[in-house]
């Protein structure tokens, strides 16, 4: 299970960190924070990596995304909360991280900067079982596929980012 204690860094609407609070509130009280988000695609570019949340997660549980990442610490830098949650939630390290995505999400409820990356990656993958219950290798057809199926929740903010990633293609 996330911890709701843990110290999140705090954004203003504009982007620029301004404090900190715990995890629990932030999502309690639709706090503007900042996460990261890292599209690990196969070495060809021509599959993604799927996976499903774990019901535990605090917010979106179970659904199904093609980012891995989490939430910025106190003066955490975007790179390194990116190669962090990239190693934490499937086990990749030391991989270049490309930026291709900035963005602000807010759906009333959540809000935060978004900042998003990409690898590319044919090495092994490591499940954090407490974030990841279900993964693996996708065309992009597939993933558009997955994207159009009502009974496969995907996370909304893991759609946009998808979709903004799609259209720029």
């Amino acid at each position: 299970m996330q911890d709701a204690d843990e110290p999140v860094a705090r954004y203003d609407a504009a982007g620029h960190e301004v404090g900190v609070a715990p995890r629990g509130v932030v999502y309690r009280d639709g706090l503007w924070h900042a996460a990261t988000g890292v599209l690990v695609r196969s070495g060809d570019g021509e599959r993604v990596y799927l996976h499903r949340r774990s019901p535990e997660k605090l917010i979106f549980p179970g659904c199904y995304d093609c980012w891995a990442g989490g939430v910025l610490g106190p003066g955490e830098s975007p790179d390194a909360a990116a190669a962090r949650e990239l190693a934490e939630e499937l086990g990749v390290r030391g991989v270049p991280l490309q930026p291709i995505d900035r963005f602000a999400y807010d759906d009333g409820t959540v809000r935060y900067h978004v900042f998003l990356y990409e690898v590319r990656w044919d090495g092994p993958l490591r499940h954090q079982p407490e974030e990841v219950v279900w993964g693996g290798w996708v065309t992009l057809d597939e993933l558009r596929t997955v994207l159009a199926d009502p009974g496969r929740p995907f996370t909304p903010d893991g759609r946009m980012g998808i979709e903004r990633w799609f259209a720029a293609r």
